[in-house]
């Protein structure tokens, strides 16, 4: 029997769609999960993903040097077309590729994340020159690349961010270094293969974009540290963050979110009702943007979770809500001595093994079946509750009644825990709506919308899935993999 090389390409895509781990946030530790025996040597085949940080560097380097040498702009973006092109052709597979290996999220939602990525994720289209000219002659100030960047990818939107990454990068004239989640280590090295061929298939150079096979916290280290590295760029939690502004180079970095959403009485409730259930349960609440509690006005409280079960939201009684923080969340205490007395304080931490599943089944593991088409768990709870103060990464909603404006923006500041992400308001009442706005200081604000829309999917402008919060950079773009230089001609090229 001959066995051509197309049919052990598929073979190879069979057994990484097979590949199942269990999720983690956690970018310190090394929770690469079990594959098989074949999987490491199968991964070489992958154009782009090496065994070791120094070999991506230095393939990375090289592709980046020749980018620049041989290639002119419009070049970059013809690769980045192809690239999208590409993405748009293996949606389905990478969405697969995720849930088997993740456990986490809904295969519809990760089909549309990455067709929103191919649609609207701008390319060299939004790289400008400034100039200047008069009596004493012409400046300019370009957009240059960095080089090499590091960057570190998430296990709950991995291929989305890769990919979403690279675009922005290459059109900024940079190659880049992933060091993805090792929990989602796979589905990122068939994105990186995937784009080096499109890349190639265009024209262009071989490994602009390169990958660390087995990504752990000594090879994130590794890239930190190399000379050839000359910016940093992650999206996970404040650790990752911390840890990468730690490094001495400049770093953009996405961090936690747990967008709070507020109603006021002017609010149009049913659609609100509607927007938020939606926002809240796409991908199972996986996206940092989504809405993860709710602060809604007395008066009209009962109307708007009346439109949610109208939406698919499924109420849980008080005991139910008991149950399910025992379920979905791991309890500490931290005892500190102070003087001659001891503070306790209690907080909560996920339980990584709930994060992006189903609602249906944290309704079984309350012994609750047949509800399958539900989409969003709803609860009433206080503003201190662990629901409300958690960012959960879950279908769960919690509900705070409020009495007015100025408790709801006190308690969605409090919510939000300064993290300056994202947060989402349903009113028509522009006092309030500014109001809010102004205070809670986020970098993603939607009004009467669902989430999403902040990242343009059913609003307007360019998606990102890196939301540079804590850098201050915002919605990331190939701009934002840019460097300013000036060029200056004195007392020439001035025709006027």
């Amino acid at each position: 029997m001959n066995i051509t090389e197309n049919d052990i390409e598929k073979i190879i895509q069979q057994v990484l769609v097979n590949i199942t781990s269990k999720p983690s946030e956690d970018v310190k530790k090394d929770a690469t999960p079990e594959v098989k025996a074949e999987a490491t040597p199968l991964r070489k085949k992958y154009l782009g993903v090496f065994e070791k940080a120094e070999d991506a560097i230095e393939a990375a380097s090289k592709a980046q040097k020749k980018l620049l040498k041989e290639f002119k702009i419009e070049d970059r973006e013809r690769f980045i077309i192809s690239i999208k092109k590409a993405t748009v052709a293996n949606a389905e597979i990478l969405a697969r590729m995720i849930i088997d290996e993740t456990g986490m999220g809904k295969y519809e939602d990760k089909v549309l994340k990455h067709k929103l990525v191919s649609e609207k994720t701008p390319g060299t289209d939004i790289l400008t020159t400034e100039a200047w000219s008069g009596d004493n002659g012409l400046t300019i100030v370009e957009m240059a690349p960095y080089g090499v960047i590091g960057a570190v990818t998430p296990s709950t939107n991995p291929s989305e961010t890769a990919i979403c990454n690279s675009i922005g990068m290459i059109g900024a004239g940079n190659s880049v270094v992933f060091n993805a989640h090792p929990g989602a280590k796979e589905c990122v090295a068939y994105a990186v293969d995937m784009m080096n061929k499109a890349i190639v298939e265009a024209g262009g150079p071989e490994n602009l974009i390169t990958m660390v096979a087995e990504p752990t916290m000594e090879s994130l280290e590794a890239i930190m540290k190399h000379p050839e590295i000359r910016l940093l760029c992650g999206t996970g939690g404040p650790g990752l963050v911390k840890t990468l502004l730690s490094s001495g180079k400049k770093a953009i970095g996405a961090g936690a979110g747990n967008p709070p959403v507020i109603v006021d009485d002017t609010a149009n409730v049913k659609k609100a009702g509607k927007d938020i259930i939606e926002g809240c349960s796409f991908d199972n609440n996986l996206p940092c943007i989504a809405e993860k509690e709710v602060f809604v006005f007395e008066n009209v409280a009962d109307d708007l979770i009346y439109h949610m079960l109208q939406n698919k939201a499924y109420m849980l009684t008080k005991n139910q809500v008991e149950e399910l923080v025992k379920i979905v969340l791991h309890e500490n205490i931290e005892e500190k001595a102070v003087g001659c007395s001891l503070d306790r304080k209690r907080h909560y931490v996920i339980n990584k093994k709930w994060v992006g599943k189903d609602a249906a089944l944290y309704l079984k593991a309350l012994g609750i079946e047949g509800k399958d088409d539900i989409q969003c768990l709803i609860c009433e709870v206080d503003l201190d509750h662990p629901f409300v103060m958690t960012e959960l990464m879950m279908p769960i909603l919690p509900i705070v009644r409020v009495k007015g404006i100025d408790q709801a923006i006190a308690y969605a500041k409090k919510a939000e825990h300064g993290n300056r992400h994202s947060a989402h308001m349903h009113s028509k009442n522009v006092d309030n709506l500014t109001r809010f706005a102004r205070e809670i200081e986020t970098t993603i604000f939607v009004k009467n919308a669902k989430s999403f829309a902040g990242v343009g999917f059913g609003g307007e402008g360019f998606t990102t899935f890196t939301i540079a919060g804590p850098t201050g950079e915002g919605i990331t773009s190939a701009r934002t993999f840019t460097r300013q230089r000036r060029c200056v001609l004195a007392e020439g090229f001035s025709i006027i």
